[in-house]
């Protein structure tokens, strides 16, 4: 299997993943998202290309922009390439807050960590994954090595619970979504 084929079939085992959680067709009123189908909302499913109803929205249509939205575009795939816990955490965080909300919080993290700022460039956090921001994070793996990789996925999980509680907080009709984005969304 080439390099191409490997990285193509962990996006595809990310995407199940995602396709697992987010299960088919919801349209919750009280759900900010709205309509969803394969936790795609109508919003971004029509700025996609689907014009279709929907609640028969084919599962190929929510696997394409998976990749495109939450994958290729953010360069969340280029993290999967430096480590595959990390960008599949990146996905699933932007999946659920958006990918601008993942790459600021691994940007927010990796200038947290840079110990006396002399490891790697401090990053300008806007939530957009240049090279910089790669290259911040495969230096600070080179150094910490795999201790950097645990505490780094439980300093995401960490920011996006404390996101989750904000959000809940703020509107509080969202407060009957917070055990499940925790219990599905937060990795222990």
């Amino acid at each position: 299997m080439s390099g191409q084929d490997t990285n193509q079939a962990l996006i595809d085992r990310v995407v199940d993943s995602v396709l697992r959680v987010e299960a088919g067709y919801v349209n919750d009123p009280a759900d900010a998202g709205g309509e969803t189908n394969f936790g795609i909302t109508a919003a971004v499913a029509r700025a996609n290309g689907y014009a279709g109803p929907m609640r028969t929205m084919p599962v190929g249509v929510a696997r394409a922009i998976y990749t495109a939205r939450y994958i290729t575009e953010p360069r969340f795939g280029r993290v999967l390439d430096i480590n595959a816990s990390i960008g599949a955490e990146l996905i699933d965080t932007g999946v659920n807050m958006g990918p601008h909300r993942a790459a600021e919080f691994l940007q927010r993290w990796l200038n947290g960590f840079n110990d006396t700022g002399s490891r790697y460039q401090n990053l300008f956090v806007d939530g957009r994954l240049g090279e910089l921001s790669l290259g911040a994070l495969a230096a600070f793996l080179k150094w910490r090595g795999q201790d950097g990789a645990t505490v780094m996925l439980r300093a995401l999980n960490g920011v996006q619970a404390a996101r989750y509680l904000d959000i809940a907080e703020a509107n509080t009709s969202q407060r009957r979504f917070l055990f499940g984005w925790i219990k599905e969304r937060v990795a222990i």
